[in-house]
């Protein structure tokens, strides 16, 4: 396994359950972190009890393209990323007649687009070093839909395949990408969702921040294409 100690790291959506543990492992295995989150204050509380300084914490809405480049370039002043996680996104369960063009359109925006400008702006000084890892978080979603997600699907799927799609273009390169593909993980992320589920019965935050950490050590002669992390009550893959 790849040690992570002086590899600079850009961890974006620190703020959440999984994201705010993963920048522990990550600073805890001396890796130089990055983190973005929308929430200043959740952001400042994040990297604080992370211990990342505040000058390497940055407050990012993805939604915004400008601030997206503006806050890569900032990070690579002092040279490349070596690894970008983006664990930011928004999950709206809805069926189709309640589901609103505001909803589908604000997902596609936060999931996808979001997603496109992170690895647009990060792939030009990966290409120029021939090598990088970048890591996205479909979730289970993002491979098999199920009822009330047209949009939250819509969305992880348009990153797949996309995602796909640069992967051929990177092929003469050591620039790897990874998928992750969560099943239910026990986070704020289903406080506002209104369905009857069994959070005792999810993925602990914890280990799911622990399989991200786990995949930003793979080996370099190698590549872990994706990987699938479920419930074993709800093994929807």
């Amino acid at each position: 396994m790849e040690s992570l100690k002086g590899k600079k790291v850009l961890l974006v959506g620190a703020t959440g359950g999984i994201g705010s543990r993963l920048a522990k492992l990550l600073q805890g295995s001396g890796a130089m972190v990055y983190i973005t989150g929308r929430n200043a204050d959740k952001l400042s509380i994040a990297g604080e009890q992370a211990g990342i300084p505040a000058n390497r914490q940055f407050q990012l809405d993805i939604t915004h393209e400008s601030d997206v480049y503006a806050i890569v370039a900032t990070v690579q002043q002092d040279g490349p990323v070596d690894i970008l996680i983006n664990a930011a996104g928004i999950g709206i369960i809805k069926t189709m007649d309640t589901l609103t063009t505001e909803d589908f359109q604000r997902t596609l925006q936060v999931n996808l687009m979001g997603s496109f400008w992170l690895t647009k702006a990060i792939l030009p000084s990966m290409k120029e070093t021939k090598k990088g890892l970048i890591i996205h978080i479909p979730g289970v979603l993002g491979k098999v839909p199920m009822a009330g997600a047209a949009a939250y699907s819509a969305s992880k799927y348009g990153l797949v395949g996309m995602m796909q799609s640069i992967r051929e273009e990177l092929k003469r390169t050591e620039i790897r990408i990874t998928h992750l593909f969560l099943g239910g993980v026990d986070s704020a992320f289903w406080d506002t969702i209104d369905l009857r589920v069994q959070r005792d019965k999810m993925i602990v935050a914890e280990e799911a921040a622990k399989a991200i950490w786990f995949l930003c050590q793979q080996p370099a002669s190698g590549v872990v294409s994706e990987m699938v992390l479920q419930p074993f009550n709800h093994q929807a893959i």
